[in-house]
């Protein structure tokens, strides 16, 4: 009986190996050995929704009098070793920009806030397709097994979390769903207070005997198989994810320098609390998840630019600024992929028309990495004279994704999944090009 039991436990031991190694295996459109050698471990993305304008925080324009550009409305300032140009209104992001690689050519397909924002997180401007992080967490699986690969933060929306076609295992798990209060930062329905643990499991065991049953009658539904993975997962979570929301054990000062809890004191803009989010994303990331994504709106300003402009900065800045001072203090940063940016720019505000307004701009705006292998310190790209179109170094979303997953150690090529009867890829049929000037 021993014998037979010591032996069970090793097969028990090699499934889960299997199962762990078979997340990795050069198969279904995973990549082989041809793979790019990985920089990055994990993706922490700040998506600015509404449209930050690059004429107001990176993207400086020569000016030869103390005035801000006429298309801008607030001075900017060189800072660090590098003297790259920066916002006067991003005081504290400016103190790391020499950790940072700002792309200033960025360009998308349209300047529609729907469909933008879908292509910048799927590729796609109309149909459903996975998000970047499910096929970040589908070619590479987690690095914890008690705590999803993928987290969203304050998502406003599915598409940012969504698997589409792939398994629903790859599925986002999203926090604070639809608004930015996040001091009752919760997972839905991940337990229950009124069964102890083992009550728990024995429960789980009788539903997930039922939940197998039912998938025996129907082995091609991939939709079942992904809901009892995911109903494991949530066990596992009971115990990992409360911890890791709680930030009592945190010390004042670290509150402090993300904000965590203060309110803003511009114009009528709403209260948020986007540093608890940045807080989040280095405990989640410390803690092995793959793909996070803080998300703070709203960038699109068109009745009160400056206003909003101005509350947007306050609110952003300083817990940014403490995202990539704790990443670099703890070593994280050399493997963590930061990533900044909105659907699309802005045009600057039109001189001496006494407007307060502005529109939108795909044509021409910015973003900016951090860590995970990019170059430090760096500019890449430009816009013409007014800031309203990209003229050099032009990187569509599809070379960001294309990028993003070459530092994450995936070929954009080969990292495919077969649906409706053909290949798909986040990077689409026509592809995107790696950017290696931006690689160090």
């Amino acid at each position: 009986m021993l014998m037979s039991a010591s032996c069970g436990f090793g097969y028990l031991a090699m499934q889960t190996l299997c199962q762990r190694a078979a997340v990795a295996a050069p198969e279904a459109g995973r990549p082989g050995p041809t793979a790019p050698l990985a920089r990055a471990k994990r993706v922490i993305f700040l998506c600015m929704s509404g449209g930050p304008a690059q004429l107001d925080t990176f993207d400086f324009k020569p000016q030869t009098t103390s005035k801000p550009h006429p298309g801008s409305v607030t001075p900017f300032r060189q800072h660090g070793a590098s003297g790259t140009w920066v916002s006067e209104l991003l005081p504290q992001t400016a103190r790391h920009v020499d950790k940072m690689c700002i792309l200033n050519g960025m360009h998308a397909d349209t300047g529609n806030h729907a469909q933008s924002f879908l292509q910048l997180h799927t590729g796609e401007r109309l149909r459903e397709r996975p998000s970047l992080g499910a096929w970040l967490q589908y070619g590479l699986g987690t690095e914890n097994q008690d705590l999803p690969g993928f987290i969203s933060l304050n998502a406003a929306k599915p598409s940012v979390y969504s698997s589409a076609f792939l398994p629903p295992e790859y599925t986002g798990t999203p926090i604070g769903v639809n608004g930015e209060n996040m001091s009752t930062a919760s997972i839905p329905n991940i337990g229950s207070r009124h069964l102890s643990d083992v009550a728990k499991r024995h429960q789980l065991d009788l539903v997930q005997a039922m939940n197998r049953d039912h998938r025996a009658a129907r082995p091609n539904d991939a939709r079942l198989e992904g809901v009892i993975e995911s109903m494991e997962l949530a066990f596992r979570m009971q115990a990992t994810a409360p911890k890791l929301l709680d930030l009592s054990q945190e010390s004042a000062r670290t509150l402090e320098r993300y904000r965590v809890g203060q309110k803003l004191s511009v114009g009528t803009c709403r209260p948020t609390d986007f540093g608890r989010q940045c807080l989040l994303a280095r405990r989640f990331a410390e803690a092995g998840v793959r793909f996070i994504e803080v998300n703070h709106g709203s960038w699109d300003q068109h009745s009160d630019h400056r206003r909003d402009l101005q509350a947007n900065c306050q609110t952003t800045d300083a817990p940014i600024a403490a995202l990539l001072e704790d990443l670099g203090q703890r070593g994280l940063l050399e493997d963590t992929l930061v990533v900044w940016g909105g659907e699309f720019g802005r045009p600057g505000l039109t001189p001496n028309d006494g407007k307060n307004a502005t529109g939108h701009n795909a044509r021409g705006f910015t973003f900016w990495l951090a860590g995970g292998g990019v170059k430090a310190g760096y500019v890449h790209g430009k816009t013409n004279a007014t800031g309203s179109q990209a003229v050099e170094g032009k990187v569509h979303f599809r070379d960001l994704h294309a990028t993003i997953l070459h530092l994450m150690g995936l070929d954009h090529d080969q990292l495919t999944y077969r649906h409706e009867g053909r290949d798909h890829r986040l990077t689409g049929p026509t592809g995107g090009k790696v950017v290696t000037e931006i690689i160090a």
